[in-house]
C-alpha cells in the first residue's frame, strides 16, 4: 500500500524557514484560582525556546506545570499572561491547517472506548470532511503499521488491547495529520521495562525518519536519557536551566541534585555509558 500524501501548510500559508524555532515561550504566568483559597502560582515569567528537529524533555517535581505547560502549546488552556508560539503562531489563533502541526499523546492514550483502533486513529482526519472516507482510512491504516501494528488490529476495540498497544494506537493518531510538532505526557508510564524499551525504539526511529520535533514530559530516567537531545528543568516556577543531560546535571540546584544524581539517576546514567560528573569535583 502506498502512503497517502497529505500535507497541511503553515498557519500563514507560507513554508517554515528551517531554522526557525518551532515553540518560543516568553514571559508566561500560570495562576489558577480557587474562591476562598489564596491563587495559586503555577509558572512565574516561564521562558523556553524549543528549536526545530530536537527531542526536549521537561522535567521536575509534582505541581511544577510539566503536563500544564504542554497544554498551552497544545492551546488547550491559556496561560494567564505571557505568551506562546506555535511556529510563528499563537496556539489559540491557529487555523485548522495550522493546528494540524502539532500532535499529542496523552499519558494514557485516552482512546475512545467506543470506537475500533482504525476509527480511534482516523478521527481527526474525519472531523475536517475535506477527504474522502476512502483515502482517510488508507492513511488510517498507513500510521497503524508505522507504529508496529499490523493490519489484523485496525478493528479491535480499546479495551481489548495491552498497555503497549494502546500507547501505539494514540501515537499513530497523534501523527495522522502529519504534524510535525509532537507532544508526548509521560509516554513510557505504566509500561513493562521491555515494553517501554521498545516503545523508545519506535520514537526515536519516527523521530529521525519524520524529522519531528518532540517535547516530552516523563519521569522515566531510562526514557529521559534515552530519547533527549536536551533537557529542561521546571523548578522554582519557571526554567532553571536547558541543557543536555550532562550539563543539567553539572548545575547545582538542589532539585536537579536530588533528581539526577540520586541512585535512580546514577544507575540510569551510568546503563547509558554517560556517568554524570559531580558539581565542585
Amino acid at each position: 500500500m502506498s502512503e497517502p500524501i497529505i500535507s497541511f501548510p503553515s498557519a500563514d500559508g507560507e513554508p517554515a524557514p528551517a531554522d526557525e524555532s518551532a515553540v518560543e515561550i516568553r514571559k508566561l504566568w500560570t495562576v489558577f484560582k480557587s474562591p476562598g483559597r489564596p491563587p495559586q502560582v503555577v509558572h512565574r515569567d516561564l521562558d523556553l525556546s524549543i528549536r526545530r528537529g530536537e527531542v526536549l524533555s521537561l522535567v521536575g517535581g509534582s505541581g511544577t506545570g510539566k503536563t500544564v505547560l504542554l497544554r498551552q502549546i497544545l492551546g488547550l488552556e491559556k496561560p494567564t499572561r505571557g505568551e506562546v508560539s506555535v511556529f510563528g503562531a499563537k496556539p489559540g489563533e491557529l487555523s485548522a491547517a495550522g493546528a494540524a502541526r502539532v500532535g499529542m499523546l496523552f499519558q494514557r492514550g485516552a482512546l475512545f472506548s467506543a470506537f475500533n483502533v482504525l476509527d480511534n486513529i482516523a478521527f481527526a482526519l474525519r472531523e475536517l470532511k475535506v477527504l474522502p472516507d476512502e483515502l482517510i482510512r488508507d492513511a488510517a491504516m498507513v500510521r497503524l503499521q508505522m507504529v508496529g501494528l499490523g493490519p489484523e488490529h485496525a478493528h479491535k476495540m480499546p479495551s481489548a488491547l495491552s498497555g503497549g498497544m494502546i500507547k501505539r494506537v494514540a501515537l499513530a493518531r497523534a501523527l495522522i495529520m502529519d504534524a510535525p510538532l509532537l507532544l508526548l505526557d509521560e509516554p513510557t508510564a505504566g509500561l513493562d521495562p521491555e515494553s517501554a524499551d521498545d516503545f523508545c525504539d519506535l520514537l526515536r526511529s519516527l523521530h529521525r525518519e519524520l524529522g519531528l520535533t518532540v517535547v516530552m514530559v516523563t519521569h522515566d530516567l531510562d526514557t529521559l536519557f534515552d530519547l533527549s537531545t536536551r533537557i529542561a528543568v521546571l523548578a522554582d516556577q519557571h526554567v532553571v536551566i536547558t541543557g543536555t543531560a550532562s550539563e543539567v546535571m553539572a548545575n547545582p540546584h538542589p532539585f536537579i541534585q536530588k533528581y539526577f544524581l540520586g541512585g535512580r539517576g546514577l544507575r540510569a546514567a551510568q546503563a547509558l555509558h554517560e556517568p554524570p560528573s559531580q558539581p565542585g569535583r
